[in-house]
């Protein structure tokens, strides 16, 4: 199983990039493509025809069509993770969380959030990365002890 994080546009490759490398810590396939709903709907099917056994982690914002176009035409989970901004905020995530009846992309904000969804999905059925996903909490948890420890003079 691998992800494939489609984007908008190239304008979203900084921000895509920042899950791309978190799914490469954890050694998991993962692949960056370009594909609009609006502009290039039968290249956004060509994917999805393409990939099995895949979780998609979508970002588009404005008008999210991707997100719901990927989702209503896959069996496979559908992570939609807009690139917010601040001048058009709520319309990019009004836009990402009304989906029609029968689409249901999931919406995570963070984007390396939406990047550890996608290996927990996956992690359903790879015991392996259930053992780093769960080093990787262990490792914040940690954190946040050392840090209650340091402020705590315990």
């Amino acid at each position: 199983m691998k992800v494939v994080i489609i984007m908008g546009s190239d304008k979203d490759l900084e921000f895509s990039s920042r899950i791309l490398n978190f799914i490469e810590q954890f050694k998991v396939p993962a692949q960056l493509r370009i594909s609009s709903a609006h502009k290039t709907p039968l290249n956004v099917l060509k994917i999805i025809e393409k990939e099995k056994d895949v979780v998609y982690i979508t970002v588009a914002g404005k008008s999210n069509a991707l997100s719901a176009f990927v989702d209503a035409n896959t069996i496979y989970p559908v992570i939609s993770c807009p690139p917010l901004k601040k001048d058009k905020f709520d319309t990019d995530l009004f836009s990402s969380l009304s989906m029609p009846s029968g689409v249901a992309p999931m919406v995570v904000l963070n984007p390396e959030n939406a990047a550890l969804a996608a290996l927990k999905i996956l992690a359903l059925q790879n015991k392996g990365l259930q053992q780093e996903i769960q080093k990787h909490q262990n490792k914040a948890k940690d954190k946040i002890d050392k840090k209650d420890k340091e402020v705590s003079n315990g």
